[in-house]
């Protein structure tokens, strides 16, 4: 498989502690199952060959006699495996014995990684058996007949993918190893550990993982001992994690007395992409990189895209529903806080809105009245302004003037189609042919009285199009294109109706809910195309651009990750499947690829609006682009 997807594993195996003839047949049978399912990468835990808690038996030459001779069965049983294996072993040279992780590839050795942080309080005592590997410069090392390289220094690397490893209490400490890796050019961090089960312990664990592949934006794999390590007063339950810039991809089940293999894809692309634009993360590379040997590794990759072991989110812009609450009250008050300091900046006397009975627009007006109470100034200051005009059906009027009674605003209702019918009498234009003039003369129109109506009020015109509008430049330029302070900005199609959801259920009493939740329901449209023979919508946004579902799919990946239209379009396969067929899901790629090159002039001139999430399409802030750029190669591969 292309587009940089590597398949990973973290394994637990049953292990019986001082036995490792046993422990190499256990891990090898591991091996086994995760080379057939094509895995690249396969990690045990810290001492998986002889067990963690051997205590003063490391001092025995005999068990370490032992390890050597599982070791070496490993790497005979390893000449027909394509997957790189990183098993935890005790490693004696020069008169010293180190607590390492023997990286293992196609029969060979390709690297010895020794622990640095020796944990030597409370229930540990490593300090009694082993050294640290910061306390030798010893570059190689013989081991079983070979020159092996050997060092606190190593990544092991095929260009793309560069894996470090740190070992247990690496993680624990005030400045992790994986962090220098990771500015050295690491992109996964392996961890090889033996962790005991505390109360409270495992969530504080995982949240280190998290936060260390977050900022070392990269993938963590950790695998810790299981079943049969616990013995005396240590319990160990098992604990195998796939981490990937701070979101798990996968967890084993702790206290499980079965063995485990868990296994995800994690994306070295979208990690690549992400230290690219980076700079504060690229800057250190240099220096860092310096300090580390690079070992090179034959690692494979999936073939097959549609086996893709990982979740692909079709709604990445929305909150997860453990998190809705929490993260849509922040929005909004990012969104509300915004216009605040605007308001409170200029002084302005009313907020102009134009209010439709839309989604948009809806949004817009309710971060309107809770900015308003936020800054005690009385609603009845916001001039809410609804424009009938020729596809205007009762539905939205009814909601957009019963929307604002309710919420308690100014209402002026200005019905554009007199003043549209003398615009198309000026320019001698057929009023039958409904065409983009028609359309964007009524867009037009709606925008000058808001703007006028602000002059006359000493206010400002509080700007409705969202996100994914302006990625796909669905806005009549000059008309509802433009405003003096755009709060959706930077909140795509998907993610309003949740926010206005969420508003109807926590800030509003039942009358404005029921409106809210009726706005909801209704299909999205401009309005600008006159009402079917039932008075119903004829003009459905979706039914012209596409789904808003797909676009914002697209968004995300293209933005966000800055993923190549054919990663994209295969990632919609995956999460859209059953849903949209491969030609429904090509059909709209290609339009949002050429209606995003074709309207960067609309988002060149954005008014200003507060930004929400990590996309964002302000040419101030996150998207600088040319607007004459060409999007040929683009459209070229999706052909």
């Amino acid at each position: 498989m292309k587009y940089g997807y590597y398949r990973i594993a973290s394994a637990i195996p049953n292990v019986r502690i001082a036995d490792c003839h046993y422990n190499a047949v256990h891990i090898k049978d591991l091996i086994k199952q995760a080379d057939k399912k094509n895995v690249s990468v396969i990690t045990f835990p810290e001492l998986s060959i002889t067990g963690y808690t051997c205590g003063d038996l490391f001092n025995q030459s005999f068990l370490i006699e032992k390890t050597k001779e599982a070791v070496s069965e490993i790497l005979e049983f390893s000449k027909e495996i394509q997957t790189i294996i990183v098993i935890g072993a005790p490693v004696r040279t020069c008169d010293n014995l180190f607590n390492t992780a023997i990286v293992i590839q196609k029969g060979k050795i390709l690297g010895i990684v020794p622990k640095i942080s020796l944990p030597n309080y409370s229930e540990f005592y490593e300090v009694r058996w082993f050294a640290s590997g910061k306390d030798t410069d010893i570059k190689n090392i013989r081991y079983l007949g070979r020159e092996v390289p050997f060092g606190i220094d190593l990544l092991f690397s095929n260009d793309e993918l560069c894996f470090g490893i740190e070992l247990c209490e690496d993680l624990w400490t005030a400045a992790p190893p994986s962090s220098s890796m990771a500015t050295a050019g690491a992109n996964m961090i392996i961890n090889l550990s033996a962790s005991n089960e505390l109360v409270g312990k495992n969530d504080y664990l995982k949240s280190l993982i998290l936060q260390q592949s977050a900022r070392t934006m990269s993938a963590y794999i950790y695998s810790s001992c299981g079943f049969g390590e616990s013995t005396t007063d240590l319990v160990f339950a098992g604990n195998a994690l796939i981490a990937e810039n701070g979101v798990f991809l996968n967890q084993s089940e702790r206290f499980s007395l079965n063995e485990q293999l868990i296994i995800s894809d994690v994306d070295i692309e979208k990690l690549n992409n992400h230290r690219l634009k980076t700079n504060t993360f690229s800057k250190r590379y240099s220096s860092a990189s310096q300090d580390y040997r690079m070992i090179d590794i034959d690692c494979s990759q999936m073939s097959d895209m549609s086996q893709l072991k990982r979740n692909i989110n079709p709604y990445p812009f929305i909150p997860n529903d453990k998190f809705m609450n929490e993260r849509c009250e922040e929005i909004f008050n990012i969104q509300v806080w915004g216009l605040a300091q605007r308001i409170s900046h200029t002084n302005s006397r009313s907020s102009v809105i134009g209010i439709s009975g839309g989604l948009d627009s809806t949004l817009a007006l309710l971060v309107c009245v809770q900015t308003y109470d936020k800054l005690n100034i009385p609603r009845s200051q916001i001039i809410g302004v609804t424009m009938p005009g020729f596809g205007t059906t009762s539905r939205t009027y009814n909601n957009a003037i019963n929307l604002m009674k309710s919420l308690g605003v100014t209402i002026r209702e200005i019905d554009i189609k007199k003043a549209c019918m003398q615009h198309f009498e000026d320019l001698n234009i057929d009023p039958n042919v409904h065409d983009v003039t028609y359309e964007n003369t009524q867009a037009r129109e709606r925008t000058q009285i808001l703007m006028d109506i602000a002059n006359q009020t000493g206010g400002m015109v509080i700007g409705t199009g969202d996100l994914s509008e302006l990625a796909l430049g669905w806005a009549t330029y000059n008309g509802d294109h433009m405003s003096m302070y755009g709060v959706n900005g930077s909140i795509p199609k998907t993610l309003v109706k949740y926010l206005v959801k969420w508003v109807a259920l926590n800030k509003t009493d039942i009358t404005s809910r029921e409106i809210l939740l009726d706005v909801i329901d209704t299909p999205i449209s401009p309005e600008l195309i006159p009402a079917d023979e039932n008075g119903e919508i004829s003009q459905k946004t979706e039914d012209l651009v596409g789904p808003y579902e797909l676009h914002d799919f697209f968004l995300y990946n293209f933005i966000r990750q800055d993923f190549p239209p054919l990663k994209i379009f295969e990632l919609a396969k995956i999460a859209f499947a059953g849903i949209y067929d491969d030609e429904t899901i090509k059909k709209w790629l290609t339009t949002f690829i050429r209606r995003f090159f074709n309207q960067q002039f609309k988002r060149s001139c954005l008014p200003d609006g507060p930004k929400v999430g990590s996309v964002s399409l302000s040419p101030r802030g996150d998207w600088r682009m040319p607007s004459d750029a060409s999007s040929i190669m683009w459209l070229k591969e999706l052909e």
